[in-house]
This record gives structure tokens, C-alpha cells and sequence, in this order.
């Protein structure tokens, strides 16, 4: 292999390496986080409807679930773009989609519960990809 090949493979390697361990994780997890800061959000824009149907629901202290809710998801989703112990932040949130599914998504039979149960469930696995392989070269927890 002549020097300008090797210098051609060598950067198509790094490449594809900054593609794999950096942007792809870094896109994943925006992603991810996305839906988690769009529904806090949603949350702390009717607080009294959110408090209401958690409580037709039949959670206990439907205001401090509201509470936890909106935490969970706002820093959560924040914490995860960031890439801040991004392992336990995936995994709280995957725990956190499972329990919304099964809570409030579990009438199988009604098309739209059934979507959003199995939604949940799939944010879920992805979570748990972050658990396992961690958030990637962009992250605050890759500067530490």
C-alpha cells in the first residue's frame, strides 16, 4: 500500500470513528430527550389538567407526582443532551418510561394506549443502549 493510501484508510478509519463514538450517540440522545423535555414542558403548561389526570389515574399525592414528573423529565432530558452522568440519568428515565406505561398507558385494547404503551417501552430499550454503551465522545461525562 503506497503512503497516500495508507494516509486515505487512516482518515476514513478516524472519520468514521468520530461518526460512531461521537455524532451518532450525541444525535441519539437528543432524540431521546426530546420527547422527555416536550412532555415536562407540557406539564408546567397546564399543571392543573396534569395534577387532575394524575389523580383520575389513582396515583397518590397527585401533586407531588406532578412534581417528580416534571423534574424527572426537564432535568433528565436536559442531563441527558448534556451527557451528564448520562448511565444513571438513561437508566432513571428508561425505569421512569416502563412505570408511565404500565400506569398510565395500560388499556391495551384502546388503538392509542396501545401506541403509546409500546412507545414507552421502546424509549425504554434505547435507555437502556445509553446504559450499556454509555454517552459517547460529546458528553460531559467523556471530559471527565
Amino acid at each position: 500500500m503506497s503512503y497516500p493510501d495508507a494516509i486515505a484508510e487512516r482518515a476514513e478509519i478516524l472519520s468514521r470513528s468520530i461518526l460512531v463514538n461521537g455524532v451518532t450517540p450525541l444525535a441519539g440522545r437528543v432524540l431521546l430527550a426530546a420527547i422527555f423535555l416536550l412532555s415536562g414542558i407540557s406539564k408546567i403548561s397546564d399543571p392543573a389538567g396534569t395534577i387532575s389526570y394524575i389523580h383520575m389515574v389513582g396515583l397518590p399525592f397527585p401533586s407531588l407526582s406532578y412534581g417528580a414528573a416534571v423534574v424527572t423529565e426537564i432535568g433528565g432530558g436536559g442531563a441527558l443532551i448534556l451527557g451528564f452522568q448520562t448511565r444513571i440519568v438513561a437508566l432513571v428515565l428508561g425505569l421512569f418510561s416502563v412505570a408511565t406505561a404500565l400506569t398510565f398507558h395500560n388499556n391495551l385494547s384502546d388503538l392509542n394506549q396501545f401506541i403509546h404503551f409500546f412507545k414507552n417501552i421502546a424509549m425504554a430499550g434505547g435507555l437502556l443502549q445509553i446504559v450499556g454503551f454509555g454517552a459517547g465522545r460529546y458528553s460531559l461525562d467523556a471530559r471527565r
